[in-house]
């Protein structure tokens, strides 16, 4: 939050309100995993190919499926559909971040966090509903618009859910509270995975998977609105201050951000280490957010092994979070991250030499995506807490003010890989020309990431 007010009125530690506040990460997450990771991709390539063809390599003496898809036409413009779908996540991330600058200072002030949370879960779970209604390809700008705004419902709910946590849990608390709402949003997003894997290839008819994945679609917005009624019930209102105006706030939430930009600069550590984030981040969540698309249309997996891919990264990434943080202890954070880094440049590497007519193709997306799981849950985890160790010591006292900033510069990483990704898309109509950029994001990365001094 850009400006904190610890609520003296909230009883901290009760295990009623710290129970409310873990349950909205079992309702929410099933958002990132379900729609965004696996089932919308999926959904949205079938609608967008016309047909597969088939090619012949004389090299491999094989032949080989290619989707045509579709060219979608916007205000007189031809779309690649991939470049659209990326497009959309670097418009809902625009809207996260001013909404997130201008909202987040403003819900302390008026006491209305609670309203504001429950706003956006709002937004985001009948979104997710709403994608029930994403029928055909003709009705592609109605399903890239409720992608927007889930996106932003997901996102914009986090800011105010993540800013209870201080108001909550006393600071001896707040890692363990914080843990336990990660473990049981991960419990609950891969409970409605496999149910929806279930769904879709066990009982629906062959005639009928698309029926059922728009059911899957509905399932998640309710699951979403119907286990966040829990945290809305027990979770209290935060404390109205008094005497400050809106506009002030507003105002005072710039002044903060450029003051706090003044600082930073002026840590050249600090500065190298933010950098790194930034970059690294551009190629980490564009990756994340374009990996299922990327199995569909340029490795040509079948819907069942690409959702089963999703998992085997989800179930790595917690093992990946463990393995960074013991060796963190003993070679240090810096190399860690350093390790992360370079084999994030191996996978891109990897994932832009694939070629789709070699047999094997399918074996070696399996393995780049059980070295993304490892990569995923260590480079984020560690990425966090090696911040938060480099802060300087003098101000520990606006460490929420420092989180927002990475938040932020987090999010506005999204924006630019997104739309890099899009806009290559677009020109080459192909997927592979995207990782290869996410490559060289991942070298800068790394060039700042060792020019950082960190203590061990």
């Amino acid at each position: 939050m850009i400006l904190r007010f610890i609520n003296n009125k909230i009883e901290k530690n009760n295990p009623k309100i710290l129970s409310a506040w873990i349950f909205y990460d079992w309702a929410n997450s099933v958002y990132s995993l379900v729609i965004t990771s696996t089932i919308f991709p999926i959904y949205y390539s079938i609608l967008t190919t016309e047909r597969n063809t088939k090619n012949y390599n004389e090299y491999r003496n094989v032949w080989y499926d290619t989707p045509i898809r579709s060219i979608i036409q916007i205000f007189g413009q031809k779309y690649e559909p991939d470049a659209l779908f990326s497009y959309s996540f670097t418009i809902s991330f625009i809207m996260v971040v001013i909404s997130t600058f201008l909202l987040s200072s403003l819900a302390d002030v008026t006491g209305n966090k609670k309203n504001f949370l429950k706003f956006f879960c709002y937004l985001g779970a009948f979104s997710c509903i709403g994608l029930f209604f994403f029928i055909e390809k003709s009705q592609i700008l109605y399903g890239l618009f409720l992608n927007i705004t889930a996106s932003v419902g997901f996102w914009g709910s986090m800011v105010f859910y993540n800013s209870y946590l201080p108001d909550i849990a006393t600071e001896d608390r707040q890692d363990q509270v914080s843990a336990k709402g990660y473990m049981l949003g991960y419990l609950g997003s891969m409970l409605l995975l496999i149910l929806c894997l279930f769904l879709i290839e066990v009982v629906a008819p062959e005639d009928e998977k698309l029926l059922y994945i728009r059911i899957c679609f509905a399932l998640t917005g309710m699951w979403w609105l119907g286990f966040a009624q829990y945290t809305f019930k027990f979770l209290p209102k935060n404390h109205k201050q008094e005497g400050i105006r809106r506009k002030t706030v507003i105002i005072n939430s710039f002044k903060t951000f450029y003051l706090l930009y003044r600082r930073i600069i002026k840590n050249k550590n600090l500065s190298f280490f933010l950098l790194s984030f930034y970059f690294y981040s551009v190629g980490v969540q564009t990756i994340f957010l374009i990996a299922a698309l990327f199995g569909t249309n340029e490795i040509n997996l079948e819907s069942y092994k690409l959702i089963i891919s999703i998992l085997l990264i989800q179930l790595i990434a917690i093992l990946g979070a463990y393995l960074c943080s013991q060796f963190s202890k003993v070679i240090g954070n810096k190399v860690v991250l350093i390790i992360c880094i370079s084999i994030w440049v191996v996978i891109c590497l990897g994932g832009y030499l694939l070629d789709k007519t070699d047999p094997n193709i399918e074996y070696y997306y399996y393995i780049a995506a059980a070295m993304v799981g490892l990569v995923m849950g260590g480079i984020q985890s560690l990425s966090r807490s090696t911040y938060s160790k480099m802060l300087p010591e003098e101000d520990k006292d606006i460490t929420a003010t420092y989180f927002s900033f990475y938040d932020i510069l987090e999010k506005l990483a999204i924006i630019l890989g997104t739309f890099i990704s899009g806009y290559l898309i677009n020109k080459t109509g192909n997927m592979s020309n995207s990782i290869f950029a996410m490559s060289l994001f991942f070298f800068v990365g790394l060039f700042f990431m060792i020019l950082v001094k960190i203590k061990k």
